[in-house]
């Protein structure tokens, strides 16, 4: 296949970026491996455009047997049209050596049309000019498209019993806004292949354009003169301002000027502090803090799902579902710990099993403490509207619940290790650093939420008792941590 040649998605990696795509074109194996989360996205992506293909079923399907074997599709498409087939399903069309792969064709009585199927909740600048570049190609291979839309899920649906694929998905014409930026496509392809074609590497430096509209691919690269540790990561900084310290030189830390430098109390805070090699405790708003707390104390954490197709009645799309929880239990500051913990079944509506011991193990009185209320609070209100059967307890809870983010939020204890971030994975290997998650098979809340949602769905390839206990000790070792955190504010 000619390196020139340009499909919709090397033609948007071009119009974010020129050295990105001249790097996917002539140097591939610089780019950064595909991190599971993402491939979850795009096979999630791929599931959602075989869904979207029931709303005009019985289709002939142009699919080519692998990626490598395009020109087969845009046969099998040419061949179907000549054959009086009114729903392609991936055809395929090359124009001008940019070849485009629409996901559903139709023809009706006004015409042909093209719907491109997306698993966002809304249409983007982006997809218009996706969009665009397929009526380019489509409609100069002698297709006479009447419109051209873009499906995407409706994220307002709510589940009542089947799952109504019309209410699921939103049909959205975006025929307009294309032919508004047609007239740039005859540019821009030859723009773009001229890079492709050029002998050098283009001369691009890093901007906001790494990450608009989508992270790139080959960062690893483009960012090696950047240390792992630099302005990038000042806390709540404005992108903008991160580039314009940048575009002065100022890559690291010790190297602003704060006399000069518009940053909030809290980001000179972090930045003196990794100057100095200094930590900031400020004992009076911690004491005020540990002292407010009533025994017993319960340490929650929180795992939950967002399946694009809603599974369960009350559920919408993209919904985060509680699927299992982690509680230790502390009854006075010199008691054993105790823990509790949940993991629902795959099989089933994980929310009640969720709901119901959750109810048991919180007990009646004392502080709930979890790390960023607004996840487990937002979780729990989701429940109460869904199961108002159980509002009374789980309003019990909710008003239960203390964040233990607050004190590293707020910086009343900071050191240079956290690299200004207050997560709990930043704030742990700061002050526990024997305890991590490194010994972990399931080190992160992506990996586990991906791992139970592919259960759920009858995709996951592993060992089920193995992968679940994996699951319950990740869990545990988030409200562990939190047990250890609290004990080093107890300390000061």
């Amino acid at each position: 296949m000619s390196k020139s040649r340009l499909s919709k998605s090397t033609f948007i990696r071009g119009l974010q970026c020129e050295k990105s795509l001249y790097l996917y074109k002539h140097q591939y194996r610089l780019k950064d491996p595909t991190p599971s989360s993402l491939q979850a996205v795009f096979d999630q992506g791929t599931n959602i455009g075989l869904l979207a293909q029931e709303l005009f079923p019985n289709g002939a399907d142009a699919s080519p047997e692998n990626h490598f074997k395009m020109f087969e599709s845009v046969r099998k498409t040419q061949k179907f049209i000549s054959q009086g087939e009114s729903i392609i399903y991936e055809a395929t069309f090359l124009y001008n050596n940019v070849l485009a792969a629409l996901d559903i064709l139709v023809k009706d009585n006004d015409g042909w049309k093209a719907y491109e199927v997306k698993s966002s909740t809304k249409v983007s600048e982006t997809y218009i000019k996706d969009a665009a570049i397929q009526y380019h190609t489509i409609t100069n291979s002698g297709v006479d498209l009447k419109d051209i839309s873009i499906v995407h899920i409706n994220n307002q649906y709510t589940r009542e019993g089947e799952l109504d694929i019309h209410q699921l998905f939103t049909i959205e014409s975006v025929y307009d806004q294309v032919l508004e930026f047609l007239p740039r496509i005859p540019n821009e392809v030859r723009r773009l292949k001229n890079v492709i074609e050029s002998p050098e590497v283009p001369n691009v430096d890093i901007g906001n354009h790494c990450s608009d509209p989508y992270d790139c691919d080959f960062k690893g690269t483009c960012w090696k003169h950047i240390p792992d540790y630099s302005v990038f990561n000042i806390s709540r900084l404005n992108k903008d301002k991160k580039f314009d310290l940048y575009n002065q030189g100022v890559i690291t830390l010790d190297q602003i000027d704060l006399g000069h430098t518009d940053l909030s109390p809290n980001q000179v805070l972090q930045v003196q502090s990794e100057v100095n090699g200094t930590a900031y405790i400020d004992k009076n708003e911690i004491r005020n803090f540990t002292n407010g707390l009533s025994y017993p104390l319960y340490f929650s954490d929180f795992e939950t799902i967002g399946p694009a197709v809603p599974k369960y009645n009350g559920s919408r799309p993209y919904q985060q579902l509680v699927f299992q929880y982690s509680l230790h239990i502390q009854e006075t500051s010199t008691s054993e710990l105790e823990h509790c913990e949940y993991l629902a079944d795959p099989s089933q509506d994980p929310r009640i099993g969720f709901i119901e011991q959750l109810i048991h193990d919180s007990g009646t009185s004392g502080d709930i403490l979890v790390y960023n209320i607004g996840f487990e609070r937002g979780k729990l209100n989701d429940l109460i509207d869904v199961f108002p059967e159980y509002s009374d307890d789980l309003r019990w809870i909710v008003n239960r619940l203390k964040d233990l983010m607050i004190p590293f939020q707020q910086k009343w204890y900071y050191t240079p290790e956290m690299r200004g971030s207050y997560s709990i994975k930043s704030v742990l290997p700061a002050l526990i650093p024997d305890l991590s998650y490194n010994d972990l098979d399931i080190k992160e809340g992506g990996t586990a939420s991906n791992t139970f949602l592919s259960m759920v769905n009858g995709t996951f390839e592993g060992n089920v008792e193995k992968t679940r206990k994996q699951l319950l000790e990740y869990c545990k070792m988030d409200t562990q941590a939190m047990v250890k955190i609290l004990d080093v504010l107890n300390q000061v």
